[in-house]
């Protein structure tokens, strides 16, 4: 299982990077292009390049060449094996481990058939209602489009930290903008081109607004990528998903990441703003104090030994943490870590302070039901110097 964890990550990695570099590619060869300086009629914009030792000149036409030429690449293949990686992945770390890493009984005490169905579900409902509101008429009005879009991001994450554990809800939400983001090159951008393309090679009027229409799909997948960048790392990093309201957090960097990749897109067409960047960093900064933990305040009334730390290591964390472990899950100690005897605890007590005491994230999704007051035995042990 962890090799498979391994090959499949590395692969969603792969075509992530490829899918991702290409959107940015496309977004900025728009805005970057001269529409006004010798062009000729039938082009939109033509361009100038250097790179790796090499000049290369590019066209885009305002419909279609007279021609189509018989060697013509498509870039759609990045797109369906990112997300296709990404789904069995889902499967790999979240799905087939439901009871650890999906469900938190803390949250919502649901069998991990009914927990699938829910979030796979939730993607096709995201696209269903995703897809019907790019078919109103306010799909052409840029900013009340991407606020309304907001607020149904922020019920679905708002749904997700409310059904699944705070991980899972955080790698949902990035995996249901990735089935969006996928399901625009799949039923939009790439059917959009296949009809410009058959209707030039027939010789038959084209329709613009195929063109413009795949286009305004292809800038929402650019706005969603920084967000869904974030999901993506923030599993790493428990001060996120762990907060008390997850999701307040995880809309919160969406728009401040979403805020600088507006800011970086009017760059790119020459549109400075001054106000854009520092108040998508001033957002995220609104995260990262939010997110700051509060100092334990518990009063130590007396020393407490290494044998009462001990003894509550080995009842809440050994179960996972051991050279073998005895949880009904996990196979081998998490990271290489084990506390089985008490300089295996010492050794690592700064990293239990961190999630055991100040993040609160272990155990995982608190599976052995470590008590608040147990918690506080051992801050006090670390406060007092961690003594043998």
């Amino acid at each position: 299982m962890e090799w498979l964890n391994i090959v499949i990550r590395v692969m969603h990695i792969t075509f992530g990077i490829a899918w991702i570099g290409a959107s940015f590619y496309f977004v900025w060869l728009e805005n970057a292009l001269n529409r006004t300086d010798n062009v000729r009629e039938e082009l939109a914009g033509n361009l100038w390049a250097v790179h790796g030792g090499g000049f290369y000149y590019l066209e885009k036409y305002k419909v279609a060449p007279t021609e189509i030429p018989k060697t013509l690449h498509w870039f759609k293949y990045e797109a369906y094996f990112t997300w296709l990686s990404g789904f069995t992945l889902l499967f790999v770390v979240y799905y087939f481990n439901a009871q650890a890493f999906l469900i938190d009984k803390n949250v919502l005490d649901i069998s991990p058939v009914t927990a699938i169905s829910v979030g796979i579900g939730s993607f096709v409902v995201a696209w269903i209602i995703y897809d019907l509101l790019c078919r109103t008429p306010l799909l052409k009005k840029g900013y009340w489009f991407a606020l309304l879009g907001f607020v149904l991001l922020s019920g679905f994450a708002y749904f997700y930290a409310h059904v699944f554990s705070g991980r899972a809800a955080y790698i949902h939400f990035g995996g249901m903008i990735a089935t969006l983001m996928a399901g625009n090159v799949f039923f939009v951008i790439i059917p959009s081109q296949k009809a410009m393309v058959k209707s030039a090679k027939e010789g038959a009027p084209l329709n613009p607004w195929l063109g413009k229409y795949a286009g305004l799909r292809s800038l929402h997948n650019n706005y969603f990528t920084l967000p869904v960048l974030f999901v993506m790392v923030s599993n790493h990093f428990p001060s996120t998903f762990s907060y008390g309201q997850p999701w307040l957090i995880l809309m919160i960097v969406s728009l401040g990441a979403a805020g600088i990749k507006h800011y970086l897109n009017l760059k790119e067409r020459g549109q400075l703003s001054i106000w854009v960047m520092p108040v998508s960093v001033l957002i995220l900064l609104g995260a990262a104090f939010m997110t700051a933990p509060q100092k334990a305040t518990g009063e130590c009334k007396s020393d407490v030994s290494m044998s009462q730390v001990y003894a509550i290591v080995q009842k809440r964390c050994v179960a996972c943490h051991a050279t073998k472990p005895t949880d009904d899950v996990i196979t081998a100690p998490p990271n290489g870590v084990v506390y089985e005897t008490p300089q295996d605890i010492i050794k690592l007590k700064d990293k239990i302070m961190q999630r055991v005491v100040v993040t609160k994230t272990m155990p995982q999704n608190n599976k052995t039901g470590m008590t608040e007051e147990e918690r506080n035995f051992v801050r006090c042990w670390i406060e007092q110097g961690a003594k043998p």
